[in-house]
């Protein structure tokens, strides 16, 4: 199985490349982020409780985002692996999604860390609050999301760098070079 995560600050494009490795390696995309939108978008209480910790900047609890990844990995049965798309965020996700996997018998491949520099971020985080109307994209949520990312996401990339399987992929290229860069990765892992 091919198990991959694609990592980085938002707005990186991990949803551009996670749309693309999908299609060409048929893995099952999980994404952390379209499952709590759709929460959102429901309505549901547990949307609710989301979008006021997001509005604020605040990732949400490891148990939260835990219990969500795990319920899609037992309902996808006979697939080629799963690409872990703003998953995991936190050294203990990581850590949880390592032993999720391995009482499946699988492992996670590789963890492609895909960076931009910030004003880069910001500037597009801003464009997408004008063009999706994302009112999480505010400069005060910004802000405190790239505080949140540097103190409890970047040690992610550092567990699995002593691991032996971070993979850096620059990400302020075209949209199709970075995905070729991924691409001549993944081609060595199948």
């Amino acid at each position: 199985m091919l198990n991959i995560a694609l990592f980085g600050p938002p707005c990186a494009g991990k949803g551009t490349q996670a749309k693309k490795i999908v299609e060409k390696y048929n893995l099952v995309h999980l994404s952390t982020g379209d499952m709590i939108r759709k929460e959102i978008s429901e309505g549901t209480k547990l949307g609710q409780m989301a979008q006021g910790i997001i509005n604020r900047g605040e990732f949400l609890s490891d148990e939260f985002v835990v219990k969500m990844i795990k319920n899609s990995i037992s309902n996808s049965k006979e697939v080629n692996g799963f690409l872990f798309d703003g998953f995991p965020r936190t050294v203990v996700q990581a850590e949880m999604l390592d032993e999720m996997l391995e009482t499946e018998g699988q492992l996670l491949k590789a963890l492609f860390c895909i960076e931009v520099p910030f004003e880069n971020l910001k500037s597009r985080m801003l464009e997408r609050a004008k063009t999706e109307g994302r009112a999480d994209d505010n400069e005060t949520a910004i802000e405190q999301r790239f505080r949140e990312y540097k103190s409890k996401t970047i040690p992610v990339a550092n567990y699995y760098k002593e691991k032996g399987m971070h993979v850096n992929i620059p990400g302020n290229h075209p949209v199709d070079e970075v995905f070729s860069s991924i691409s001549d990765v993944l081609e060595t892992m199948i």
